[in-house]
C-alpha cells in the first residue's frame, strides 16, 4: 500500500536514494508559492486567478517531478460498473487518484458517459460540468481533449472527407455549425465551479494529433494554413466571444518527428495562441527500445522549444499499443528512459487513455492485471506525482503580463486554393483597435479593409483571369495598430487544381510550381524535405525530391489518405531514382484495412520505371494479426492509404531519393 502524504514529505528528508533503497515512495519537494505576485504570460491575460495560479504551479513544477494523468478515470473502469464520482480503477490499483484528469468533448453529444446518447444539450453540458468538478474535487488538475464530429457530414472524427476545417471557418458553410459546438463547450467549462462559485480551471486540447491523417483536421485533409487559423479562431471565439477565462490551451502534435523542431512547429499557432506544448506517443509494437528511442528524442524536443517560447512541456497522450502486456516492466521501462534524459524528464505531466472496459485494453492496470506490479513500482517512483502529491496547485499569488496587440489573416489562409473570380479577405486585430488595415497582392496598391459586423476588417478581393492564369499570388495584410505596423501574408493558389486519371496518386504537376504546397498535401512521419525539382522527373515539368535525414530515426515516411477502388489494376508503378545508397524503400498501402507493402533497393541512379505488382505486397511486418493476408481485387476495392518509406540499411545517413508519376496500372506500360 502506498504510504500517506505525511509520511511521504518525513522521507523527503532522508533524501530520495535513502528512501529508495527503503523501497518508500517519496515526493519531490516544490518551493512554496512565493508572496510576491508571479507575473505570468499566457493566452489569456484575463484569466482567472486559479487559472494563472494552475499555470504558475506547473511552471515551477517542470524538472521536479511528473504527473500521471488518467482519460475517464471517474466513468470508465474495469473495477466499477456505475461512476459515483469516487470509483477509480486508479485508485483500485494504487490508493490514489491520478493527478490529471482527462475528459472529452464527446460527453456533449451522448457519445462518452455520463454523456447520454439522445439527451439534451443542457443535460450533457452539465453532465460534462459535473466531470470537471468531480475531478477537481478528487485533487487532480482538469483536461479536456476535443473528438470533434465532421460538421460537414455528419459522421464522426474519423471521417476525413468533405475538407471540414475550410468550411468551418469564417465565410464557410458549417462556420454556424462550429460555433454552436463552441457555444457547448464554452457553458460547460464556464458551469464548472466549485462551491464557492470560483471557476475550474482546464486545460483545453483541440485538435490533437494533426500530423497524423486519421482525423479530419489532420494532414492531407486540410493545410498548415487553414489549420492554425481554426486553432486561432478557436481560442479568439472562446476567450473573446464567449468570455471563458478558465482556460489554458495545449497544441499537441503526435509521434514520431525524429527530434525535428520543424515537424512540431509546422502547424503551430503561434505564442500568444498555446499555453502548453504537448506531445502524443503509443507504442505502437515497434518494441520498447526503438519507441522509447524516438519518444526521448521528441520529448526532448518539446521540452526545449518549450523552455525557449516560455510554456509548459507535457506528454499529453501515450500508451502501450499493439499486443497487450507485451513488456512486464513497460511503465518503468517508459519512466526509466524519460528519468536518464535530461530534457525528456522536465516534462510536467504524462496522461494515458482511457480504461473502457469490456474486452478493451487497460492503459491503466487493475487489481489482477499482469502489469499491476510494475505499475505499483511507477507509482512509488519519487519522479511520478498522483492526486495526494499535489501542494499548492492553485495558491500561487500571481499577476497577468498584458497581452500587446496581434493581428493575423484569417481569410484566405496560406496555401489556400481559392477557384471563385472573388473571395472574402479577412483579418483579426486583438486586442488593440486598428487606425488602418490593408491589403496587397503581389506588392501592389493597398486597398483598405473596413471593420465589419463579425468583427473582422475585411473586404472582397476580385481576382481577374490575367492573375488566376498565373496560379498563384501573395496576398499581405498591414495593420496600423499604437503607432506601429503589423503584418501578415499568405500564398494563395488560384484556378482549380489539375484532375487525375483514376488510379494515380500523384504527377507532382498540380502545386503551382511551390513547395509548400507540396508538403502540404502529405502527411510525415520523421525528418525528410520535399521539393519539387524541375531536372529529375519522368516527364512534365516537375518530379518530386525525397531527402531523407536518419540521424535522428532509422526512417522516414510520407502518405496520404485515399478513398479509391483499385480492383481492376494490378500493379502499382512509379518512376524512381535512387540515390546510390545500401538504404532501401518501401510502399505501403491500406487496402481493406490490412497495411500491405512492397520493399525496394536505392542503388540504381539512371531514372527507371519501377513496377510493383499488387500479388507481390505482403502484409506489413508490425502487423500480426494478418498473416498470409494476399491483397486481392477484392481488398484493392478499398484502398484508404499510401505511404512511401525510406528506411536505413547501409551507412548512409543523408540523401536525395526522386520519385514521379505514381499511379496503379493494369499492366506495364508506357509513361504518358
Amino acid at each position: 500500500m502506498p504510504r500517506s502524504p505525511l509520511s511521504r514529505r518525513a522521507f523527503v528528508l532522508l533524501g530520495a536514494a535513502v528512501a529508495a533503497a527503503a523501497g518508500t515512495r517519496t515526493s519531490i519537494a516544490v518551493a512554496a508559492p512565493a508572496r510576491t505576485p508571479v507575473p505570468v504570460r499566457i493566452v489569456d491575460d484575463r484569466a482567472t486567478p486559479a487559472t494563472r495560479a494552475l499555470y504558475a504551479y506547473l511552471k515551477r513544477q517542470q524538472g521536479q517531478g511528473i504527473l500521471f494523468g488518467h482519460q475517464h478515470d471517474l466513468t470508465y473502469g474495469f473495477t466499477f460498473t456505475t461512476p459515483d464520482g469516487r470509483a477509480s480503477d486508479t485508485r483500485a490499483a494504487v490508493g490514489d487518484y491520478p493527478a490529471i484528469f482527462g475528459w472529452d468533448t464527446l460527453v456533449l453529444d451522448g457519445d462518452e458517459r455520463p454523456g447520454v446518447e439522445g439527451g439534451t444539450h443542457a443535460e450533457n453540458i452539465a453532465a460534462l460540468s459535473r466531470c470537471i468538478r468531480q475531478g477537481d474535487a478528487r485533487g487532480g488538475i482538469n483536461t479536456l481533449s476535443a473528438h470533434l464530429p465532421n460538421f460537414v457530414t455528419g459522421g464522426n472524427f474519423y471521417d476525413t472527407t468533405g475538407r471540414v476545417v475550410r468550411q468551418i471557418l469564417p465565410g464557410g458553410a458549417k462556420h454556424a455549425a462550429f460555433n454552436a459546438f463552441l457555444d457547448r463547450v464554452a457553458k460547460a467549462v464556464k458551469g464548472a465551479r466549485r462551491p464557492d462559485g470560483t471557476a475550474i480551471p482546464v486545460i483545453f486540447r483541440p485538435f490533437h494529433e494533426n500530423n497524423g491523417g486519421w482525423f479530419w483536421w489532420g494532414a492531407g485533409h486540410t493545410t498548415s494554413g487553414e489549420f492554425i487559423e481554426v486553432f486561432r479562431y478557436t481560442v479568439e471565439y472562446l476567450r473573446d466571444t464567449k468570455g471563458v477565462h478558465n482556460l489554458l490551451y495545449a497544441y499537441s502534435p503526435n509521434a514520431s518527428l525524429g527530434g525535428d523542431p520543424a515537424g512540431y512547429l509546422r502547424t503551430y499557432p503561434g505564442d500568444r495562441f498555446v499555453d502548453i506544448l504537448g506531445y502524443d506517443s503509443y507504442d505502437e509494437a515497434a518494441g520498447p527500445t526503438p519507441w522509447l528511442d524516438g519518444l526521448v528524442r521528441d520529448l526532448a524536443m518539446v521540452v526545449r522549444l518549450a523552455t525557449e517560447r516560455d510554456k509548459v512541456p507535457a506528454f499529453t497522450e501515450f500508451g502501450e499499443s499493439g499486443t497487450e502486456v507485451r513488456d512486464p516492466q513497460w511503465f518503468t521501462h517508459l519512466l526509466g528512459a524519460l528519468k536518464a534524459d535530461p530534457l525528456a524528464r522536465q516534462v510536467t505531466y504524462m496522461a494515458t487513455w482511457a480504461n473502457f472496459g469490456g474486452t478493451r485494453r487497460a492503459y491503466v492496470p487493475y487489481p489482477g492485471h499482469p502489469l499491476l506490479p510494475d505499475f505499483t513500482a511507477f507509482h512509488r517512483d519519487p519522479h511520478t506525482l498522483f492526486a495526494a502529491d499535489l501542494k499548492g496547485v492553485f495558491a500561487a499569488r500571481t499577476t497577468a503580463v498584458r497581452n500587446g496587440p496581434v493581428m493575423h489573416l484569417v481569410t484566405p489562409t496560406d496555401r489556400q486554393r481559392v477557384t471563385a473570380a472573388r473571395t472574402t479577405v479577412r483579418v483579426r486585430v486583438t486586442p488593440a483597435r486598428a487606425s488602418r488595415v490593408t491589403y496587397s497582392v503581389n506588392g501592389g496598391r493597398a486597398r483598405a479593409l473596413r471593420l465589419d459586423a463579425d468583427g473582422y476588417h475585411s473586404a472582397v478581393w476580385s481576382i481577374g483571369p490575367a492573375l488566376r492564369k498565373k496560379g498563384s499570388a501573395t496576398l499581405t495584410v498591414r495593420a496600423r495598430v499604437d503607432g506601429e505596423t503589423l503584418t501578415d501574408s499568405a500564398v494563395v493558389l488560384l484556378g482549380e487544381a489539375p484532375r487525375l486519371p483514376a488510379g494515380w496518386i500523384d504527377d507532382f504537376e498540380g502545386y503551382a510550381g511551390d513547395d509548400i504546397a507540396l508538403s502540404e498535401a502529405y502527411t510525415h512521419l520523421n525528418t525528410h524535405t520535399l521539393t519539387l525539382s524541375p531536372d529529375h522527373k519522368s516527364s512534365g515539368s516537375y518530379g518530386l525530391a525525397y531527402a531523407y535525414d536518419f540521424s535522428g530515426a532509422e526512417f522516414t515516411g510520407i502518405g496520404r489518405a485515399l478513398a479509391a477502388d483499385w480492383s481492376a489494376f494490378t500493379s502499382l508503378a512509379m518512376w524512381l531514382r535512387g540515390d546510390g545508397s545500401e538504404n532501401a524503400g518501401a510502399v505501403e498501402i491500406v487496402a481493406d484495412g490490412i497495411p500491405f507493402q512492397y520493399r525496394f533497393p536505392l542503388t540504381d541512379t539512371t531514372g527507371q520505371e519501377l513496377t510493383m505488382p499488387f500479388g507481390e505486397f505482403q502484409p506489413a511486418p508490425w502487423d500480426t494479426a494478418h498473416p498470409g493476408a494476399v491483397l486481392d481485387a477484392a481488398r484493392l476495392a478499398k484502398v484508404t492509404a499510401f505511404t512511401l518509406y525510406l528506411g536505413r540499411g547501409g551507412e548512409a545517413t543523408k540523401g536525395v531519393v526522386y520519385v514521379d508519376a505514381i499511379r496503379a496500372v493494369a499492366q506495364p506500360r508506357k509513361m504518358r
